[in-house]
């Protein structure tokens, strides 16, 4: 494609991503930049989403504690925390007919909920968004970051947005518009779980050398209407067990009690299952006709529903934050607290510690000489493309650290000693004492699929009622792609699929994915090929994640498409 010219624009502060630590980062910014007569201070955040929060999906149960800090008021300024929690079922063991409540004095004190509040994050997210609007934050959504910009030292100068109205074939249609290059003093990266830009950086910085393998899983939610007479509001419940006990495979459900008759309600597998056959989707179906579980939704509406990718390496697997020009903050870096089931106030704490650290460099070089209207200090000392170290600072003195500290056990103990072992060391690391060391889980996700010829078990997954149960087409309803684009699910080698998945591991992709992307097709000749159904893809980027062969990689598609995620 021929060289394009872009127009160029200049921010003190450019942030990749309009979620909870992206938007708490430039609030931070701005409330720091307005008390301390800074105003011109300037702060941009590009969202790939249509709108700020459509691609936001979480359970959730939020714990206050950031929003506390970062908007004291919260509640007379009407962010939207309308249901505390009133009853903390904390933790159920399911048999495939049978439940067992945990007393609750057995629960590892972090999935206590006390004081917390049932939320539509995504509804959050929107409020926080208005509130950076009203500090003077400048918000662009429907664009994606497609490209990381770097200066000729080879520090971060800003990003690319996407080019719109490039079709299949590369070549730009009657609708082609550029994409922009947006510079600043320093980028903030808040992609969100597993990153597109994020990996380069961390590849590019060797950022994640000092630290253990990331460790994710998949959550697929649902979003449910039901009988009054069945609903009661604040219940949160959580367990684990069947079904995902029979392919020997870990996670834990939740479904809770939100407001309007609505429950919310889904289901998180570890990406460390080993099974082939395996198949995510089909297991959160089959879990909600458990008794305990399908007692809520007969006579129900499913709403809403949608899966992402979670972060749950805690702190053994942070990367560095930090790089020339940059940083990480949020699930980019990692931040979730699995112990807590819990990442939004995390992700919250990270952008307010990186947006104080980013306001006090940019503070020092004004006072130095540097102007808030240009890139860089030209001369003397280039403070704006220093290394960002007092973010770093910052959150080694933080409760953020110290939290992740507590919790950094919980998820390798579960992967090395199973479910019970696993549970009876974190019920003593969290509720008794803290264990004097630390475990590690080395071994990345994709790497412990066995193949199917060391796999016994086929699990059996019911056709979907429709009632109850429902397959993965009518998944993707909301879900809306540009069709004539370049596929944004890119393949290292096309011949992998069939010729190395499909043998060795019966091309799990036909499975893994919940939105049906992949799919292996017959050919007229009776031979087979790999077909990607890419506007399907609701950007939870597992493919990028649990592919055996780690020949899939996820980019930004074209701005403003992917899921519209109503109250989620």
């Amino acid at each position: 494609m021929e060289h394009i010219e872009r127009e160029s624009m200049e921010f003190d502060v450019v942030i990749v991503g309009a979620g909870p630590a992206g938007l708490s980062a430039a609030i931070k910014i701005r409330q720091l930049a307005i008390e301390n007569n800074l105003s011109d201070l300037s702060v941009c955040v590009v969202e790939k989403g249509s709108e700020v929060g459509a691609h936001i999906l979480s359970g959730a149960v939020l714990e206050p504690r950031a929003l506390n800090e970062l908007f004291p008021n919260w509640k007379d300024e009407g962010a939207p925390l309308n249901i505390p929690v009133t009853e903390d079922k904390t933790f159920y063991l399911l048999s495939e007919v049978t439940s067992k409540e945990v007393p609750h004095w057995m629960v590892p004190k972090t999935m206590h909920n006390n004081g917390n509040y049932v939320i539509s994050l995504g509804n959050l997210v929107r409020w926080l968004g208005q509130k950076a609007e009203e500090l003077d934050v400048l918000i662009f959504p429907g664009f994606t970051a497609s490209e990381v910009l770097y200066h000729a030292d080879g520090s971060v100068k800003g990003i690319q947005t996407g080019d719109m109205g490039i079709g299949k074939n590369g070549e730009q249609t009657h609708n082609f518009t550029s994409g922009y290059d947006l510079h600043a003093k320093y980028t903030l990266f808040a992609e969100g779980c597993r990153g597109h830009l994020s990996k380069r950086l961390v590849a590019k910085y060797n950022l994640d050398k000092d630290a253990d393998p990331q460790h994710y899983g998949i959550g697929i939610k649902e979003l449910w209407e039901i009988d009054p007479a069945k609903h009661k509001l604040g219940l949160v419940m959580h367990g684990t067990g069947w079904p995902l006990t029979e392919t020997a495979s870990s996670g834990g459900w939740w479904l809770y009690h939100a407001e309007n008759n609505q429950v919310t309600l889904g289901l998180i597998v570890d990406l460390s299952y080993e099974n082939p056959h395996m198949y995510p989707f089909m297991e959160m179906q089959r879990w909600k006709t458990h008794p305990l579980i399908k007692q809520y939704l007969e006579n129900g509406q499913r709403i809403s529903y949608g899966a992402r990718a979670v972060v749950k390496g805690g702190l053994n697997s942070l990367p560095k934050l930090t790089f020339p020009g940059g940083c990480l903050i949020g699930d980019d870096a990692g931040f979730l607290n699995f112990a807590k089931i819990k990442g939004s106030h995390t992700a919250m704490k990270s952008g307010m510690l990186c947006g104080e650290a980013v306001f006090e460099a940019i503070a020092i070089g004004v006072e130095k000489g540097g102007s808030l209207t240009i890139a860089r200090v030209t001369e003397g000392e280039d403070l704006f493309t220093k290394e960002l170290t007092a973010y770093t600072e910052k959150f080694n003195n933080s409760w953020l650290k110290e939290e992740l500290y507590k919790a950094r056990n919980f998820g390798p103990a579960m992967h090395k000693f199973g479910q019970w072992m696993g549970g009876a060391f974190n019920f003593i690391d969290q509720n008794i004492f803290i264990v004097p060391f630390t475990l590690h889980d080395l071994k990345q996700d994709f790497a412990v699929l066995k193949t199917v010829e060391a796999t016994s078990f086929k699990p059996n997954y019911p056709k979907p009622d429709g009632k109850v149960t429902f397959d993965r087409l009518s998944f993707v309803s909301n879900t809306v792609h540009e069709e004539n684009q370049p596929a944004h699910l890119k393949m290292t080698d096309p011949s992998i699929p069939v010729d190395v998945n499909l043998p060795r591991w019966d091309e799990p992709a036909q499975r893994y994915c919940p939105a049906g992307v992949y799919e292996i097709m017959q050919n007229d000749d009776g031979s087979q090929h790999f077909q990607i159904n890419a506007a399907n893809c609701v950007h939870c980027k597992t493919c990028d994640i649990k592919d055996p062969s780690q020949n899939i990689t996820w980019v930004a598609p074209e701005g403003g498409g992917g899921p519209n995620y109503p109250n989620m």
